[in-house]
């Protein structure tokens, strides 16, 4: 039986783009019980959300500051519109800040407020696909410490070693997220450490744990983090083998302070 954990996800715009509330957030979160405390990585809203924005990753390093047990990390960056020596160096900076306690969320991005086509960034799938795989391949061999001598169709590292490795070995865990039925970044995330699969049915989660288990051979080791709803009570997500259980708000929702200072236990009480 899988011991399942806990973890907040915050949207860190309107009241909650100043950091210091996201400390405070992180904090309370801590002191209550959960195990984890996550920021989406978004740089553009939609017009009815909150526009105030942060920064996740000069928000990330005040948070381990101030904690001491709560895992950190983006739910998810983007690799397409980052460059990965920066996100190698954000990630090994925050690892060592935080004692190893960052978890990297990865995905392919969307345009739906048009934070990659208002500024240029690739908007095809399939390049976006592309250059998240090869990025993670390039991540991976800059956080060994060895010479990385890369040349890709997307990036490249001419003959440069990136140091100091993170504190996390072999590597720091990396979750990557799916959405629906997709299947092919179902696949992708069985290669690494973890799933985040958004906009779930049951059946649909069903198919993408049996796909894990079909190339990883079970769930041993393997996090999969779900947020419960009518459909996917915890319990059934328990039963599933599912490791993570995540709960936030909506962008501008205060509620997230009463969330974040209840136990896990009186938040999922009612099952979902």
């Amino acid at each position: 039986m899988v011991v399942m954990k806990h973890a907040l996800t915050i949207p860190p715009y309107g009241e909650l783009a100043d950091p210091s509330a996201l400390v405070e957030l992180s904090v309370a979160a801590e002191k209550a019980g959960w195990d984890a405390v996550f920021l989406w990585d978004h740089v553009l809203r939609r017009p009815g959300d909150p526009q105030e924005t942060a920064d996740p990753w000069v928000a990330m390093a005040a948070m381990a500051v101030a904690t001491e047990r709560v895992r950190l990390g983006p739910m998810v960056t983007p690799i397409t519109r980052r460059r990965p020596i920066k996100l190698a160096r954000e990630c090994t900076t925050l690892d060592h800040l935080s004692g190893g306690r960052l978890t990297l969320g990865l995905g392919l991005g969307v345009d739906t407020t048009r934070e990659l086509s208002a500024f240029g960034e690739v908007v095809d799938a399939r390049e976006r696909g592309a250059r998240l795989d090869e990025g993670v391949e390039l991540l991976c061999q800059m956080w060994s410490g060895e010479e990385v001598d890369f040349h890709g169709t997307h990036f490249m590292a001419d003959k440069v070693t990136v140091l100091p490795r993170p504190v996390q070995q072999p590597r720091i865990p990396m979750w990557f997220a799916s959405r629906g039925e997709a299947r092919k970044p179902v696949r992708r995330a069985a290669r690494y450490d973890g799933l985040y699969p958004i906009e779930v049915t049951e059946a649909s989660l069903r198919a993408a744990l049996d796909l894990v288990v079909e190339e990883r051979g079970s769930l041993d080791g393997f996090d999969v983090i779900v947020r419960p709803s009518p459909e996917l009570s915890y319990q059934l997500l328990e039963d599933l083998g599912v490791s993570w259980a995540i709960m936030g708000t909506a962008p501008g929702d205060m509620a997230i302070f009463d969330i974040a200072a209840s136990s896990p236990a009186d938040v999922f009480a009612d099952g979902a």
